[in-house]
Order: structure tokens, then C-alpha cells, then sequence
């Protein structure tokens, strides 16, 4: 049969040309692409590494920022109690001087009161011992018909009033 005498040469001219693009494609892309494609994969990686790199390095930064700022913090709370605290002192003392005063001043007041008071009372009793003596007088003078001298019922009303 012709047909099968032809395979052998259709076979062997074929597989001649499978294996001319197969080395067309193993030099083409072995020695052509393949470098690009490695040199690609190291430029990522080496691009991976450099932004870890510098990522690493932020957060150390951004630690070392932290750091500061909760050292800053602490020592702005610090200060801000002491100067809470000083101002509480400060005022305290204000507040006790103003007590002191107002206290100082109702004790005057109140000494001021008190010498009116005593005043007031002395002019009464003197009043009472007045109108005291006047009665007297008048009360001898109704009942007895004498005369009484102011001195004698002077001496009398303060004999009877205890003074």
C-alpha cells in the first residue's frame, strides 16, 4: 500500500520540524525571555525587600515617635497634676485668708455689736433707775406726805435694784 509506504517519510519530515520549533521555541525563550523574566523576579524581590525594609524601618521610627510621645505625655500629665495641685494649695490659702478676714471682721462686728448692746442696756437701766427714783418719790410723797431728797431715793433704788 502506498499509503503506509508514505508515513515513514511524512513522519520523518514531520517530527524534523517539531523538533526545529521545539529548539526555535527552547532558544527563544530559554535564552531570550527567560533572563528578562529572572531579572524581573529579582527586581521584584529585591523591590519586596527594599519596602520591607523601609516598612521595618518606619515602624521602628513610629515606635521611637510612640515612645517619645508617651514620655512627653507622661511628663505633660505630671506637670499638669503638679500644677492642678498647686493651684488647689494656692487656692486653699486664698480661701483660708478670706475666711480669716471675714472672720476678723464679724468678730468686730460682732465686739461692736456687743459695746452697743451694753450701751443700750446701761441707758436703760439708768432710765429704769430714773424713772425708778422719780416713782419713788412720788410714791413716799403720795402715800407718806413727805418729801424725799433725790439722793436719799437715789440711794434707795439702788439698794432695792442690787447695783
Amino acid at each position: 500500500m502506498p499509503q503506509i509506504d508514505q508515513i515513514s517519510a511524512i513522519y520523518a519530515s514531520q517530527l524534523f520540524w517539531l523538533v526545529v520549533v521545539f529548539a526555535l521555541i527552547y532558544f527563544g525563550i530559554g535564552r531570550a525571555m527567560l533572563p528578562k523574566i529572572e531579572r524581573t523576579i529579582e527586581d521584584r524581590d529585591a523591590k519586596i525587600k527594599g519596602d520591607i525594609a523601609a516598612a521595618e524601618k518606619a515602624r521602628a521610627e513610629a515606635d521611637a515617635a510612640d515612645d517619645a510621645y508617651q514620655a512627653k505625655l507622661g511628663a505633660s500629665r505630671g506637670e499638669a497634676q503638679a500644677a492642678a495641685a498647686k493651684a488647689k494649695a494656692e487656692a486653699a490659702l486664698a480661701a483660708e485668708k478670706r475666711v480669716k478676714k471675714v472672720d476678723a471682721d464679724i468678730a468686730t462686728k460682732v465686739e461692736q455689736a456687743e459695746a452697743e448692746l451694753q450701751a443700750q442696756r446701761d441707758e436703760a437701766v439708768a432710765g429704769i433707775e430714773t424713772v425708778a427714783i422719780e416713782a419713788a418719790q412720788e410714791i413716799v410723797a403720795k402715800v407718806s406726805g413727805l418729801k424725799v431728797d433725790k439722793r436719799a431715793a437715789t440711794k434707795a433704788v439702788k439698794t432695792a435694784l442690787g447695783a
